[in-house]
């Protein structure tokens, strides 16, 4: 039996259509490269200081970005180091001048480090605009004890350019 010419075309441009079907992942690999190139250097401007919990921070606004460094956190009832409670604040005597748990903690961080700057080390310091000054005063003292001379305290706020 002998197909017609008519059969014969359809059946060769179904033939081209099978053969010419496929996806061209060269372009779309090009569009997530260009995207995820995008997304790492756009996310390395920001940094942004974990507050766990709902601490009002006093506001500000500076010239200069924040530094990574150690952070002490003092709550309602407890002082945090990383995330870490080391004090609890109840029972706690105010003749003291320093907190011990804290110097202790800061005392094993410090051990870590081979070579302790000159200036000491950094660590920042997040307390609520309602925290009594003598409670900073004294968390401030025990960081400079324990050479964490280089004390900021964290605020809320944005960095002006210019």
């Amino acid at each position: 039996m002998k197909r017609s010419r008519k059969a014969r075309r359809i059946q060769r441009h179904y033939g081209r259509m099978h053969r010419a079907g496929g996806l061209n992942l060269v372009s779309l690999m090009d569009i997530f490269t260009i995207l995820v190139f995008f997304l790492m250097v756009n996310s390395s401007d920001v940094k942004v200081m974990q507050n766990g919990s709902d601490l009002p921070l006093p506001t500000s606004s500076t010239k200069q970005q924040a530094e990574e460094s150690l952070t002490v956190q003092l709550t309602g009832d407890s002082i945090l180091v990383q995330g870490k409670e080391v004090v609890r604040l109840s029972g706690i005597e105010t003749g003291d001048s320093h907190f011990p748990g804290l110097s202790e903690e800061l005392a094993w961080r410090r051990s870590r480090w081979s070579d302790i700057p000159e200036q000491g080390l950094a660590v920042t310091i997040m307390a609520g605009r309602d925290t009594d000054y003598r409670l900073l005063r004294k968390v401030m003292q025990t960081c400079i004890d324990e050479q964490y001379r280089q004390v900021r305290l964290a605020v809320e706020g944005e960095v002006r350019n210019g």
